[in-house]
């Protein structure tokens, strides 16, 4: 699970990506344009393989706002999908892959 205390990649995301993994759950928080404002854009996905050689299927994102809430938001929703689904992010890691 993701510290809130410790969390604040907020002023590394206004100019790299920002990606971890978590037991399974690999996570990615980026800046994007939202409309006229920037955003966080944060995508969750299976291990093993890295974002660009993941299925879309198997992706989830959502869009915060470019602030300290957002990455708090970010946070919440990351241990949420990952309390959701612990064993299928735990299955990941065991997955025989070729």
């Amino acid at each position: 699970m993701l510290d809130k205390e410790t969390f604040h990649p907020l002023n590394y995301i206004k100019k790299e990506e920002y990606s971890g993994s978590m037991e399974g759950m690999r996570y990615m928080l980026k800046r994007v344009k939202s409309g006229e404002a920037d955003a966080i854009r944060v995508t969750i996905w299976p291990e093993p393989f890295n974002l660009q050689h993941t299925p879309d299927h198997l992706k989830e994102s959502i869009e915060v706002p470019l602030t300290a809430e957002g990455v708090d938001q970010a946070a919440d929703w990351i241990n949420g999908r990952y309390e959701a689904e612990r064993e299928k992010w735990q299955e990941s890691r065991r997955a025989p892959w070729a």
